[in-house]
């Protein structure tokens, strides 16, 4: 007898649901962190206000690295076909990022060790690479979703083959969508930075920063229009079977120019998500424009969350498309674990995710404040 509450249906969909939150938590929590590292360069010019600068982040970027970690792991328990197929076929792009992210606890560690110029320059420099490329690579991977990816299966093995490579990836597209990446997390990290900190540095971050979201608003706009009027979108042919095996050949894939506008047509309400990446986003320039940091941050988390949920609601139920082979596209209903692992994983998740919420809640409200030249002089622990 089946002791689990729900049906393999509802277990996918809340894992899919789950896994968007995941990546919606890191955006927001560790995309200030790229954003600030990002700005690092150009809005702070001498080395007190470049330790303003990296003392708003250095605290609390391992912490909020963890959701990336979460969310990698959860592709891999909950979705394995999606995590087998990205990871081998992003795995350079996916190396870039491993690079740039090891970078940052580095350059945290080593850049204070000296009081050479030269040294701390060239830490600072290793800051900044670690902020933009992921902000990049990130935004990129995202734009190749809603291309998406060149694989099959081979029919003995059922072996993911991917078929692209790395410049591949960096298709027009998926470059526009790290550009709408890389300036909404700038604009989110200039929010932080007004909060954060006092004097030029936040000054010059509300300059850079507003012209960042609007950038980022208008990129995203053209994006949404290439998306609508001439990208190849895919849907499954009915019926969908939506309790069946986790086998992505079981299924028949149509394409057409602006198929993706299905789902807009179907569920006109998934039209607020755009809305909303659009709306923070001008929100967020407006904000900074005024030196309203609080606001501002608020609404460049509004925009990542906006743009998120475009990409996973505008792809429904796909997460992975295929387009050499569209049949077999990966989407929740087919690319998931069995039933009793999306169960257990959901018991787990119900357990520890209050925990890691509570903790990162204390350790926010416990660094609460604004960060100033005499606290730096005061803390002997400060980069």
């Amino acid at each position: 007898m089946d002791m689990i509450p729900l049906d393999y249906a509802t277990l996918r969909l809340v894992w899919w649901l789950l896994l968007g939150m995941l990546f919606i938590g890191f955006a927001i929590a560790d995309g200030f962190d790229l954003g600030v590292a990002s700005l690092l360069p150009f809005v702070a010019r001498n080395d007190e206000e470049r330790r303003l600068v990296i003392n708003t982040i250095g605290p609390v970027w391992e912490g909020n690295q963890v959701w990336l970690i979460v969310a990698g792991a959860s592709i891999f328990a909950a979705f394995p076909a999606i995590y087998a197929v990205s990871f081998s076929g992003f795995y350079l792009a996916m190396f870039l990022v491993l690079f740039a992210l090891i970078l940052r606890p580095v350059g945290f560690k080593f850049r204070s060790k000296l009081p050479s110029a030269r040294w701390r320059a060239n830490w600072d420099r290793a800051l900044f690479i670690g902020g933009f490329i992921p902000a990049l690579i990130f935004g990129v991977a995202m734009g190749n979703v809603v291309v998406g990816v060149p694989f099959h299966f081979d029919e003995v093995a059922m072996r993911p083959v991917y078929t692209g490579n790395l410049f591949g990836l960096l298709n027009p597209f998926a470059l526009i969508a790290g550009l709408v990446s890389v300036s909404l997390l700038v604009a989110h990290g200039a929010g932080m930075l007004s909060m954060k900190t006092e004097g030029e540095p936040p000054a010059r971050a509300a300059r850079y920063g507003t012209i960042a979201a609007i950038v980022g608003a208008l990129l995203f706009i053209a994006a949404g229009v290439w998306v609508a009027t001439g990208l190849t979108g895919h849907h499954v042919v009915p019926p969908v079977v939506t309790d069946g095996p986790s086998s992505p050949l079981l299924k028949t894939v149509a394409t057409s120019a602006g198929g993706w506008m299905r789902n807009y047509q179907e569920m006109p309400l998934i039209w607020l998500a755009p809305a909303s990446g659009v709306v923070g986003a001008l929100g967020s320039a407006l904000f900074l424009w005024r030196r309203q940091g609080g606001l501002a941050f608020i609404s460049s988390s509004l925009a990542l969350t906006g743009v998120i949920l475009t990409v996973g609601l505008s792809v429904f139920p796909f997460m992975l498309p295929s387009s050499s082979t569209p049949d077999v596209g990966l989407t929740l209903w087919d690319a998931s674990s069995t039933k009793k692992t999306l169960w257990n994983m959901l018991v787990v998740t119900a357990i520890f995710m209050p925990i890691i919420l509570g903790y990162t809640t204390w350790v926010y409200r416990v660094l609460h404040g604004k960060v100033t030249p005499d606290i730096l002089g005061e803390n002997p622990n400060s980069y």
